[in-house]
Protein backbone atom coordinates (compact mmCIF):
# COMPACT_ATOMS: atom_id res chain seq x y z
CA UNK A 1 0.00 0.00 0.00
CA UNK A 2 1.04 3.69 -0.40
CA UNK A 3 2.02 5.54 2.69
CA UNK A 4 2.98 8.56 0.53
CA UNK A 5 0.51 11.58 2.29
CA UNK A 6 -2.69 11.68 0.42
CA UNK A 7 -4.03 14.53 -1.48
CA UNK A 8 -6.78 15.78 -0.72
CA UNK A 9 -8.91 17.82 -2.86
CA UNK A 10 -10.02 22.01 -2.05
CA UNK A 11 -13.32 20.73 0.03
CA UNK A 12 -11.24 18.55 2.16
CA UNK A 13 -8.59 20.82 2.84
CA UNK A 14 -11.54 24.02 3.47
CA UNK A 15 -12.82 21.44 6.20
CA UNK A 16 -11.24 22.29 9.54
CA UNK A 17 -8.44 20.11 11.29
CA UNK A 18 -10.76 19.52 14.19
CA UNK A 19 -13.79 18.75 12.65
CA UNK A 20 -11.67 16.16 10.35
CA UNK A 21 -10.25 14.20 13.92
CA UNK A 22 -13.72 14.92 15.77
CA UNK A 23 -15.84 12.39 13.77
CA UNK A 24 -16.13 9.59 15.92
CA UNK A 25 -17.14 6.02 15.52
CA UNK A 26 -19.71 3.90 17.38
CA UNK A 27 -18.00 0.73 17.33
CA UNK A 28 -14.44 -0.32 17.17
CA UNK A 29 -15.66 -2.68 14.45
CA UNK A 30 -16.72 0.04 11.86
CA UNK A 31 -13.45 1.03 11.95
CA UNK A 32 -12.03 -1.95 11.13
CA UNK A 33 -14.22 -2.59 8.12
CA UNK A 34 -13.33 0.57 7.20
CA UNK A 35 -9.82 0.21 6.27
CA UNK A 36 -10.79 -2.35 4.42
CA UNK A 37 -12.03 0.36 1.81
CA UNK A 38 -8.68 2.40 1.93
CA UNK A 39 -7.73 4.10 -1.32
CA UNK A 40 -5.45 6.79 -2.09
CA UNK A 41 -5.35 9.46 -4.84
CA UNK A 42 -1.77 10.59 -5.51
CA UNK A 43 -0.05 13.36 -7.37
CA UNK A 44 2.38 11.27 -8.80
CA UNK A 45 -0.40 10.06 -10.94
CA UNK A 46 0.13 9.82 -14.46
CA UNK A 47 -0.98 13.01 -16.53
CA UNK A 48 -3.76 12.04 -18.84
CA UNK A 49 -2.48 11.85 -22.78
CA UNK A 50 -4.39 13.16 -25.71
CA UNK A 51 -3.30 9.73 -26.96
CA UNK A 52 -5.21 8.13 -23.96
CA UNK A 53 -8.13 10.33 -23.72
CA UNK A 54 -8.93 9.81 -27.20
CA UNK A 55 -8.53 5.58 -26.63
CA UNK A 56 -10.70 5.96 -23.52
CA UNK A 57 -13.38 7.76 -25.79
CA UNK A 58 -13.10 5.34 -28.68
CA UNK A 59 -13.89 2.44 -26.84
CA UNK A 60 -16.95 3.83 -25.74
CA UNK A 61 -17.33 4.80 -29.15
CA UNK A 62 -17.27 0.69 -30.20
CA UNK A 63 -18.96 0.07 -26.78
CA UNK A 64 -22.43 1.17 -28.53
CA UNK A 65 -24.42 -1.28 -27.16
CA UNK A 66 -26.40 -1.95 -30.89
CA UNK A 67 -25.42 -5.31 -30.66
CA UNK A 68 -25.58 -6.81 -27.10
CA UNK A 69 -28.36 -4.14 -26.53
CA UNK A 70 -30.18 -4.20 -29.40
CA UNK A 71 -29.99 -6.73 -32.01
CA UNK A 72 -29.45 -9.49 -29.75
CA UNK A 73 -32.50 -9.28 -27.98
CA UNK A 74 -34.49 -9.06 -31.54
CA UNK A 75 -32.59 -11.78 -33.04
CA UNK A 76 -33.49 -13.78 -30.05
CA UNK A 77 -36.94 -12.82 -29.32
CA UNK A 78 -37.82 -13.19 -33.31
CA UNK A 79 -36.53 -17.10 -33.03
CA UNK A 80 -38.35 -17.94 -29.67
CA UNK A 81 -41.33 -16.31 -31.77
CA UNK A 82 -40.56 -18.33 -34.95
CA UNK A 83 -40.42 -21.62 -32.36
CA UNK A 84 -43.80 -20.47 -30.50
CA UNK A 85 -47.28 -21.38 -31.10
CA UNK A 86 -50.86 -19.06 -30.67
CA UNK A 87 -52.05 -20.58 -27.66
CA UNK A 88 -55.78 -19.66 -29.03
CA UNK A 89 -55.11 -21.62 -32.10
CA UNK A 90 -53.38 -24.40 -30.56
CA UNK A 91 -49.74 -25.94 -30.74
CA UNK A 92 -49.78 -27.26 -34.09
CA UNK A 93 -50.54 -23.33 -34.83
CA UNK A 94 -47.52 -20.15 -35.81
CA UNK A 95 -47.35 -17.08 -34.31
CA UNK A 96 -46.25 -15.62 -37.56
CA UNK A 97 -49.42 -16.52 -39.45
CA UNK A 98 -51.69 -14.39 -41.11
CA UNK A 99 -54.64 -15.03 -38.97
CA UNK A 100 -52.54 -15.06 -35.41
CA UNK A 101 -54.72 -13.93 -32.06
CA UNK A 102 -51.17 -11.79 -31.26
CA UNK A 103 -50.32 -13.96 -28.80
CA UNK A 104 -47.18 -16.49 -28.65
CA UNK A 105 -45.74 -18.82 -26.06
CA UNK A 106 -43.20 -21.26 -25.90
CA UNK A 107 -42.58 -24.59 -23.61
CA UNK A 108 -41.30 -23.64 -20.54
CA UNK A 109 -41.00 -26.39 -17.95
CA UNK A 110 -43.63 -28.07 -17.70
CA UNK A 111 -46.21 -25.79 -19.52
CA UNK A 112 -46.00 -22.91 -21.50
CA UNK A 113 -44.69 -19.13 -21.34
CA UNK A 114 -45.56 -16.09 -23.27
CA UNK A 115 -42.51 -14.96 -25.97
CA UNK A 116 -42.53 -11.27 -23.80
CA UNK A 117 -41.90 -13.44 -20.37
CA UNK A 118 -39.30 -15.14 -21.65
CA UNK A 119 -37.36 -11.99 -22.81
CA UNK A 120 -38.16 -10.44 -19.50
CA UNK A 121 -37.31 -13.31 -17.30
CA UNK A 122 -33.63 -13.50 -19.39
CA UNK A 123 -33.03 -9.62 -18.76
CA UNK A 124 -34.16 -10.42 -14.96
CA UNK A 125 -31.60 -13.96 -15.32
CA UNK A 126 -29.09 -11.35 -16.57
CA UNK A 127 -29.38 -8.26 -13.82
CA UNK A 128 -29.23 -10.89 -11.58
CA UNK A 129 -25.50 -12.66 -12.59
CA UNK A 130 -24.74 -8.74 -12.66
CA UNK A 131 -25.58 -7.93 -9.17
CA UNK A 132 -23.09 -11.55 -8.29
CA UNK A 133 -20.49 -9.94 -10.47
CA UNK A 134 -20.91 -6.24 -8.91
CA UNK A 135 -20.99 -7.07 -5.61
CA UNK A 136 -18.17 -9.79 -5.53
CA UNK A 137 -15.45 -8.55 -7.95
CA UNK A 138 -16.91 -5.37 -9.03
CA UNK A 139 -14.84 -3.02 -5.52
CA UNK A 140 -12.00 -5.08 -5.86
CA UNK A 141 -11.01 -2.94 -8.79
CA UNK A 142 -10.08 -0.50 -6.62
CA UNK A 143 -7.18 -2.83 -5.66
CA UNK A 144 -3.60 -2.65 -7.90
CA UNK A 145 -4.64 -3.08 -11.39
CA UNK A 146 -6.99 -5.67 -11.23
CA UNK A 147 -9.48 -2.84 -12.41
CA UNK A 148 -7.44 -2.75 -15.98
CA UNK A 149 -7.79 -6.56 -16.13
CA UNK A 150 -11.14 -6.78 -15.39
CA UNK A 151 -12.20 -4.66 -18.49
CA UNK A 152 -10.36 -6.55 -20.43
CA UNK A 153 -11.76 -9.63 -19.69
CA UNK A 154 -15.49 -8.61 -19.46
CA UNK A 155 -14.98 -7.12 -22.86
CA UNK A 156 -13.52 -10.41 -24.59
CA UNK A 157 -16.50 -12.31 -23.13
CA UNK A 158 -18.54 -9.92 -24.67
CA UNK A 159 -17.09 -10.06 -28.03
CA UNK A 160 -16.82 -14.01 -27.46
CA UNK A 161 -20.83 -14.02 -27.27
CA UNK A 162 -21.42 -12.15 -30.22
CA UNK A 163 -19.36 -13.48 -32.01
CA UNK A 164 -21.39 -16.67 -31.43
CA UNK A 165 -24.42 -15.66 -32.62
CA UNK A 166 -23.29 -17.14 -35.82
CA UNK A 167 -24.47 -20.20 -34.75
CA UNK A 168 -28.08 -18.60 -34.31
CA UNK A 169 -29.70 -19.70 -37.83
CA UNK A 170 -33.10 -21.82 -36.40
CA UNK A 171 -35.79 -21.61 -34.47
CA UNK A 172 -34.56 -24.19 -32.94
CA UNK A 173 -32.04 -22.84 -31.10
CA UNK A 174 -34.04 -20.28 -29.18
CA UNK A 175 -32.60 -21.49 -26.02
CA UNK A 176 -29.02 -21.47 -26.77
CA UNK A 177 -30.07 -17.49 -28.16
CA UNK A 178 -31.34 -16.74 -25.08
CA UNK A 179 -27.85 -18.14 -23.32
CA UNK A 180 -25.98 -15.56 -25.45
CA UNK A 181 -28.05 -12.81 -25.15
CA UNK A 182 -28.22 -13.17 -21.30
CA UNK A 183 -23.74 -13.73 -21.69
CA UNK A 184 -23.90 -10.45 -23.87
CA UNK A 185 -26.07 -8.14 -22.03
CA UNK A 186 -24.29 -9.52 -18.56
CA UNK A 187 -20.78 -8.83 -19.91
CA UNK A 188 -22.04 -5.22 -21.69
CA UNK A 189 -23.52 -4.23 -18.78
CA UNK A 190 -20.25 -5.01 -16.89
CA UNK A 191 -17.95 -3.00 -19.31
CA UNK A 192 -20.71 -0.09 -19.03
CA UNK A 193 -19.64 0.21 -14.87
CA UNK A 194 -16.35 -0.67 -15.08
CA UNK A 195 -15.81 1.83 -17.78
CA UNK A 196 -17.67 3.98 -16.20
CA UNK A 197 -15.70 3.93 -12.87
CA UNK A 198 -12.22 5.13 -14.66
CA UNK A 199 -13.66 8.51 -16.02
CA UNK A 200 -13.10 10.08 -12.23
CA UNK A 201 -9.94 9.48 -11.86
CA UNK A 202 -8.55 10.61 -15.87
CA UNK A 203 -10.59 13.77 -14.79
CA UNK A 204 -8.67 14.51 -11.49
CA UNK A 205 -5.68 13.98 -13.83
CA UNK A 206 -6.59 15.90 -17.27
CA UNK A 207 -3.94 19.30 -17.74
CA UNK A 208 -6.80 21.13 -17.02
CA UNK A 209 -7.89 19.27 -13.68
CA UNK A 210 -3.72 20.21 -12.66
CA UNK A 211 -4.16 23.81 -13.38
CA UNK A 212 -7.16 24.32 -11.52
CA UNK A 213 -5.90 22.53 -8.43
CA UNK A 214 -2.47 24.66 -8.64
CA UNK A 215 -4.80 27.86 -8.64
CA UNK A 216 -6.63 26.28 -5.66
CA UNK A 217 -3.77 25.37 -3.63
CA UNK A 218 -1.93 29.16 -4.37
CA UNK A 219 -4.93 30.93 -3.60
CA UNK A 220 -5.73 32.25 -6.69
CA UNK A 221 -9.63 30.64 -6.89
CA UNK A 222 -11.94 29.77 -3.89
CA UNK A 223 -13.37 26.56 -2.79
CA UNK A 224 -16.40 27.15 -4.73
CA UNK A 225 -14.97 28.17 -7.66
CA UNK A 226 -12.44 25.20 -8.14
CA UNK A 227 -16.12 23.00 -7.17
CA UNK A 228 -18.25 23.93 -10.14
CA UNK A 229 -14.80 23.92 -12.73
CA UNK A 230 -13.79 20.45 -11.36
CA UNK A 231 -17.74 19.81 -12.00
CA UNK A 232 -17.58 21.24 -15.30
CA UNK A 233 -14.55 19.27 -16.15
CA UNK A 234 -16.25 15.62 -15.55
CA UNK A 235 -19.40 16.80 -17.27
CA UNK A 236 -16.63 17.51 -20.30
CA UNK A 237 -15.69 14.03 -20.59
CA UNK A 238 -18.83 12.81 -19.64
CA UNK A 239 -20.64 14.21 -22.15
CA UNK A 240 -17.91 13.66 -25.17
CA UNK A 241 -17.60 10.07 -24.30
CA UNK A 242 -21.46 9.62 -24.14
CA UNK A 243 -20.89 11.70 -27.78
CA UNK A 244 -18.40 9.17 -29.24
CA UNK A 245 -21.30 6.48 -27.81
CA UNK A 246 -23.88 8.06 -29.89
CA UNK A 247 -21.38 8.58 -33.12
CA UNK A 248 -20.15 4.67 -32.79
CA UNK A 249 -24.04 4.00 -32.58
CA UNK A 250 -24.10 5.89 -36.04
CA UNK A 251 -21.34 4.68 -37.89
CA UNK A 252 -22.34 1.21 -36.70
CA UNK A 253 -25.99 1.70 -38.03
CA UNK A 254 -24.50 3.15 -40.91
CA UNK A 255 -21.99 0.19 -41.90
CA UNK A 256 -25.06 -2.38 -41.26
CA UNK A 257 -27.03 -0.49 -44.10
CA UNK A 258 -24.63 -2.10 -46.34
CA UNK A 259 -25.12 -5.48 -45.30
CA UNK A 260 -28.82 -5.34 -44.83
CA UNK A 261 -29.92 -3.56 -48.12
CA UNK A 262 -27.93 -5.41 -50.61
CA UNK A 263 -28.53 -8.95 -48.87
CA UNK A 264 -32.13 -8.55 -47.75
CA UNK A 265 -32.99 -11.73 -48.98
CA UNK A 266 -30.39 -13.77 -47.10
CA UNK A 267 -31.20 -15.59 -44.18
CA UNK A 268 -28.06 -15.62 -42.55
CA UNK A 269 -27.70 -11.33 -42.89
CA UNK A 270 -28.92 -10.69 -39.35
CA UNK A 271 -25.74 -12.90 -38.28
CA UNK A 272 -23.45 -11.22 -40.54
CA UNK A 273 -24.50 -7.61 -39.36
CA UNK A 274 -24.17 -9.03 -35.69
CA UNK A 275 -20.28 -10.01 -36.58
CA UNK A 276 -20.24 -6.75 -38.31
CA UNK A 277 -20.75 -4.70 -35.06
CA UNK A 278 -18.63 -6.81 -32.64
CA UNK A 279 -15.45 -6.36 -35.40
CA UNK A 280 -16.33 -2.50 -35.28
CA UNK A 281 -15.99 -2.25 -31.32
CA UNK A 282 -12.85 -5.05 -31.63
CA UNK A 283 -11.15 -2.21 -34.09
CA UNK A 284 -11.79 0.66 -31.71
CA UNK A 285 -12.07 -0.92 -28.50
CA UNK A 286 -8.11 -2.68 -27.81
CA UNK A 287 -6.16 0.35 -28.22
CA UNK A 288 -7.68 1.68 -24.74
CA UNK A 289 -6.29 -1.60 -23.28
CA UNK A 290 -2.52 -0.24 -25.33
CA UNK A 291 -2.81 3.27 -24.33
CA UNK A 292 -4.06 3.36 -20.78
CA UNK A 293 -1.45 4.84 -18.29
CA UNK A 294 -0.94 2.81 -15.07
CA UNK A 295 -2.64 4.25 -12.62
CA UNK A 296 -2.64 1.28 -9.53
CA UNK A 297 -4.56 1.23 -6.55
CA UNK A 298 -2.92 0.55 -3.15
CA UNK A 299 -2.08 -2.95 -3.14
CA UNK A 300 -4.71 -5.66 -1.88
CA UNK A 301 -4.77 -5.75 1.91
CA UNK A 302 -2.46 -8.67 3.85
CA UNK A 303 -5.38 -11.42 4.49
CA UNK A 304 -7.74 -10.66 1.95
CA UNK A 305 -8.84 -11.86 -1.23
CA UNK A 306 -9.95 -10.50 -4.90
CA UNK A 307 -13.53 -12.71 -4.31
CA UNK A 308 -14.56 -11.82 -1.08
CA UNK A 309 -13.28 -8.05 -0.56
CA UNK A 310 -16.27 -6.98 -2.26
CA UNK A 311 -18.37 -8.49 0.05
CA UNK A 312 -16.72 -6.76 2.91
CA UNK A 313 -16.49 -3.53 0.72
CA UNK A 314 -19.89 -3.17 0.07
CA UNK A 315 -20.88 -3.84 3.96
CA UNK A 316 -18.33 -1.33 4.82
CA UNK A 317 -19.37 1.13 2.14
CA UNK A 318 -23.82 0.62 3.84
CA UNK A 319 -22.28 1.38 6.88
CA UNK A 320 -21.23 4.96 5.69
CA UNK A 321 -24.54 6.12 5.06
CA UNK A 322 -24.82 8.08 8.25
CA UNK A 323 -21.88 10.02 6.61
CA UNK A 324 -22.81 10.11 2.92
CA UNK A 325 -26.72 10.64 3.46
CA UNK A 326 -26.99 12.67 -0.31
CA UNK A 327 -24.56 9.59 -1.77
CA UNK A 328 -27.64 6.50 -0.34
CA UNK A 329 -30.63 8.68 -1.49
CA UNK A 330 -29.17 8.92 -4.92
CA UNK A 331 -28.28 5.47 -5.24
CA UNK A 332 -31.57 4.26 -3.77
CA UNK A 333 -33.74 6.30 -5.79
CA UNK A 334 -31.34 5.73 -8.91
CA UNK A 335 -31.83 2.42 -7.97
CA UNK A 336 -35.82 2.79 -8.81
CA UNK A 337 -35.32 5.38 -11.81
CA UNK A 338 -32.84 2.82 -13.58
CA UNK A 339 -35.44 0.04 -13.11
CA UNK A 340 -37.83 1.68 -13.97
CA UNK A 341 -36.07 3.27 -17.24
CA UNK A 342 -34.12 0.11 -18.08
CA UNK A 343 -38.04 -2.04 -18.19
CA UNK A 344 -39.61 0.54 -20.07
CA UNK A 345 -36.95 0.35 -22.68
CA UNK A 346 -37.09 -3.41 -22.44
CA UNK A 347 -41.15 -3.41 -22.98
CA UNK A 348 -41.20 -1.02 -25.89
CA UNK A 349 -38.17 -2.72 -27.33
CA UNK A 350 -40.54 -6.09 -27.25
CA UNK A 351 -43.79 -3.92 -28.81
CA UNK A 352 -41.40 -2.33 -31.46
CA UNK A 353 -40.16 -5.87 -32.47
CA UNK A 354 -43.69 -6.95 -32.85
CA UNK A 355 -44.79 -4.28 -34.69
CA UNK A 356 -41.79 -4.17 -37.18
CA UNK A 357 -41.78 -8.30 -37.17
CA UNK A 358 -38.20 -8.58 -36.12
CA UNK A 359 -36.68 -6.42 -38.83
CA UNK A 360 -32.98 -5.82 -38.40
CA UNK A 361 -33.22 -3.24 -41.05
CA UNK A 362 -36.37 -1.49 -39.75
CA UNK A 363 -34.53 -0.96 -36.10
CA UNK A 364 -31.78 -0.07 -37.94
CA UNK A 365 -33.75 2.78 -39.34
CA UNK A 366 -35.17 3.92 -36.20
CA UNK A 367 -31.46 3.40 -34.14
CA UNK A 368 -30.39 6.07 -36.38
CA UNK A 369 -33.19 8.05 -35.67
CA UNK A 370 -32.00 8.04 -32.08
CA UNK A 371 -28.44 7.87 -32.63
CA UNK A 372 -28.71 11.26 -34.34
CA UNK A 373 -30.75 13.34 -32.04
CA UNK A 374 -28.57 11.70 -28.84
CA UNK A 375 -25.26 13.05 -30.31
CA UNK A 376 -27.10 16.59 -30.99
CA UNK A 377 -28.59 16.91 -27.48
CA UNK A 378 -25.30 15.68 -25.45
CA UNK A 379 -23.91 17.91 -27.36
CA UNK A 380 -27.08 21.04 -26.82
CA UNK A 381 -27.60 20.00 -23.26
CA UNK A 382 -23.23 20.17 -22.50
CA UNK A 383 -23.27 23.54 -24.41
CA UNK A 384 -26.49 25.14 -22.32
CA UNK A 385 -24.93 24.14 -18.86
CA UNK A 386 -21.63 25.50 -19.94
CA UNK A 387 -22.71 28.67 -21.09
CA UNK A 388 -24.78 29.09 -18.17
CA UNK A 389 -23.13 27.29 -15.22
CA UNK A 390 -26.21 25.21 -14.50
CA UNK A 391 -25.55 22.30 -12.20
CA UNK A 392 -25.36 18.87 -12.90
CA UNK A 393 -28.76 17.78 -10.95
CA UNK A 394 -30.78 20.45 -12.72
CA UNK A 395 -29.84 19.09 -16.26
CA UNK A 396 -30.42 15.43 -14.93
CA UNK A 397 -34.04 16.53 -13.88
CA UNK A 398 -34.78 17.83 -17.35
CA UNK A 399 -34.43 14.55 -18.42
CA UNK A 400 -36.21 12.64 -15.70
CA UNK A 401 -39.94 14.71 -16.90
CA UNK A 402 -39.36 12.00 -20.16
CA UNK A 403 -38.28 9.48 -18.22
CA UNK A 404 -42.03 9.46 -16.47
CA UNK A 405 -43.39 10.49 -20.09
CA UNK A 406 -42.85 7.20 -21.99
CA UNK A 407 -44.21 4.73 -19.40
CA UNK A 408 -47.01 7.26 -18.93
CA UNK A 409 -47.70 7.28 -22.58
CA UNK A 410 -47.62 3.49 -22.78
CA UNK A 411 -50.09 3.19 -20.30
CA UNK A 412 -52.53 5.16 -22.98
CA UNK A 413 -52.15 2.08 -25.21
CA UNK A 414 -54.17 0.02 -22.46
CA UNK A 415 -57.47 1.59 -23.15
CA UNK A 416 -57.00 2.92 -27.01
CA UNK A 417 -55.11 1.77 -29.88
CA UNK A 418 -55.10 5.02 -31.50
CA UNK A 419 -52.32 5.99 -29.20
CA UNK A 420 -49.84 4.15 -26.81
CA UNK A 421 -47.38 2.36 -28.93
CA UNK A 422 -49.71 1.06 -30.91
CA UNK A 423 -48.64 2.74 -34.36
CA UNK A 424 -45.45 2.95 -36.35
CA UNK A 425 -45.41 6.55 -36.17
CA UNK A 426 -45.11 6.22 -32.16
CA UNK A 427 -42.26 4.06 -32.27
CA UNK A 428 -40.29 6.78 -34.56
CA UNK A 429 -41.12 9.56 -32.13
CA UNK A 430 -40.08 7.38 -29.09
CA UNK A 431 -36.35 6.96 -30.90
CA UNK A 432 -36.50 10.67 -31.84
CA UNK A 433 -37.70 11.62 -28.15
CA UNK A 434 -35.24 9.13 -26.44
CA UNK A 435 -32.73 10.40 -28.21
CA UNK A 436 -33.45 14.01 -27.32
CA UNK A 437 -33.68 13.49 -23.64
CA UNK A 438 -32.30 9.98 -22.21
CA UNK A 439 -28.58 9.89 -23.52
CA UNK A 440 -28.26 13.16 -21.99
CA UNK A 441 -29.97 11.26 -18.70
CA UNK A 442 -26.87 8.97 -18.48
CA UNK A 443 -24.28 11.53 -18.94
CA UNK A 444 -26.22 13.69 -16.37
CA UNK A 445 -26.76 10.53 -14.13
CA UNK A 446 -22.74 9.19 -14.06
CA UNK A 447 -21.17 12.79 -13.50
CA UNK A 448 -24.04 13.01 -10.26
CA UNK A 449 -22.35 9.72 -9.18
CA UNK A 450 -19.22 10.88 -9.64
CA UNK A 451 -19.81 13.97 -7.59
CA UNK A 452 -21.26 11.62 -4.84
CA UNK A 453 -18.07 9.72 -4.72
CA UNK A 454 -15.65 9.91 -1.86
CA UNK A 455 -12.21 10.48 -4.26
CA UNK A 456 -10.08 7.61 -4.14
CA UNK A 457 -12.83 5.22 -3.39
CA UNK A 458 -14.36 4.94 -7.62
CA UNK A 459 -14.64 1.47 -8.29
CA UNK A 460 -16.30 0.63 -5.16
CA UNK A 461 -19.21 3.73 -4.96
CA UNK A 462 -19.79 3.07 -9.16
CA UNK A 463 -19.76 -0.62 -8.28
CA UNK A 464 -22.57 0.21 -5.93
CA UNK A 465 -23.89 2.96 -8.70
CA UNK A 466 -23.71 -0.31 -11.35
CA UNK A 467 -26.15 -2.44 -8.79
CA UNK A 468 -28.42 0.51 -9.11
CA UNK A 469 -28.16 1.24 -12.99
CA UNK A 470 -28.01 -2.18 -14.28
CA UNK A 471 -28.70 -4.95 -11.63
CA UNK A 472 -31.53 -3.08 -9.76
CA UNK A 473 -33.67 -4.24 -13.03
CA UNK A 474 -34.31 -7.53 -11.16
CA UNK A 475 -37.27 -6.59 -9.82
CA UNK A 476 -39.28 -4.63 -13.18
CA UNK A 477 -38.82 -7.37 -15.68
CA UNK A 478 -40.51 -10.23 -12.77
CA UNK A 479 -43.33 -7.81 -11.93
CA UNK A 480 -43.89 -6.71 -15.67
CA UNK A 481 -43.39 -10.42 -16.83
CA UNK A 482 -46.06 -11.96 -14.37
CA UNK A 483 -48.49 -8.92 -15.51
CA UNK A 484 -48.12 -9.71 -18.99
CA UNK A 485 -48.29 -13.76 -18.58
CA UNK A 486 -51.61 -13.15 -16.59
CA UNK A 487 -53.35 -11.06 -18.90
CA UNK A 488 -51.60 -11.78 -22.32
CA UNK A 489 -51.47 -7.90 -22.83
CA UNK A 490 -48.39 -6.10 -23.10
CA UNK A 491 -49.44 -2.96 -22.07
CA UNK A 492 -50.77 -3.57 -18.64
CA UNK A 493 -46.66 -3.43 -17.40
CA UNK A 494 -46.77 0.35 -18.18
CA UNK A 495 -48.82 1.58 -14.66
CA UNK A 496 -46.01 0.00 -12.75
CA UNK A 497 -43.27 1.50 -14.60
CA UNK A 498 -45.07 4.89 -14.30
CA UNK A 499 -45.20 4.73 -10.50
CA UNK A 500 -41.54 3.13 -10.15
CA UNK A 501 -39.94 6.22 -12.15
CA UNK A 502 -41.97 9.05 -10.72
CA UNK A 503 -41.62 8.34 -6.97
CA UNK A 504 -37.73 7.71 -7.90
CA UNK A 505 -37.68 11.52 -9.83
CA UNK A 506 -39.88 12.94 -6.44
CA UNK A 507 -37.18 11.45 -4.23
CA UNK A 508 -34.03 12.77 -6.29
CA UNK A 509 -35.64 16.14 -7.00
CA UNK A 510 -36.61 16.95 -3.38
CA UNK A 511 -33.92 14.77 -1.42
CA UNK A 512 -30.16 14.80 -2.80
CA UNK A 513 -28.47 17.99 -2.31
CA UNK A 514 -25.19 17.30 -4.38
CA UNK A 515 -23.30 20.05 -3.06
CA UNK A 516 -23.25 19.24 0.39
CA UNK A 517 -23.30 15.48 -0.98
CA UNK A 518 -19.69 16.25 -2.51
CA UNK A 519 -18.64 17.99 0.60
CA UNK A 520 -19.77 15.13 2.81
CA UNK A 521 -18.07 12.40 0.44
CA UNK A 522 -14.69 14.60 0.24
CA UNK A 523 -14.61 14.93 4.07
CA UNK A 524 -15.18 11.18 4.66
CA UNK A 525 -12.22 10.18 2.04
CA UNK A 526 -10.00 12.61 3.65
CA UNK A 527 -11.06 11.01 7.13
CA UNK A 528 -10.45 7.28 5.90
CA UNK A 529 -7.08 8.21 4.45
CA UNK A 530 -6.43 9.97 8.37
CA UNK A 531 -7.03 6.17 9.59
CA UNK A 532 -4.76 4.74 7.55
CA UNK A 533 -1.80 7.18 8.43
Amino acid sequence: MSTSPPFLVPSALHTEVGQVEDIKSDESSEQDANQIVISSISKDEPLVTRKELWSYYLYYNGDNGVGPLGYTQTLFQGLATAAGYDPVAGPSSSCLATTASGQCVVPWGSGTKSVSSVVLIANGISFALMTALFTTIGSAADYGTFGRWLLLAVTVVCWAAQYACMALTTPNRWVLAMVLYIIGFVSYGATLVFYAALFPRLARNTPHARHLREKYESGEIPPEVYEQEESLEKNKISNISTVHSNVGYIVTLLLNLALLLPMANNPKVDNYVLMLVTTYWVALGIWWFILQEPRPGPSLPEGEHYTTIGWKQIWAALKTYRHLPYTFVYLFSFFLLADGLNTTGTLVAICQNNKFSFSFLQNTYLGLSQAITSTISTLTFWYIQRYWKISTKKMFVVTNVVTILIPLWGMIGIWTERFGFHNVWEFWAYNIVFGLFQAPYYAFSQTMMAELSPPGFDNMFFGLFGLSNRASSMVGPNVIQAIINKTGNNWQGFPFLFALCTAASVVIWFGVDVTKGRRDAVRWAAEQRGHRH
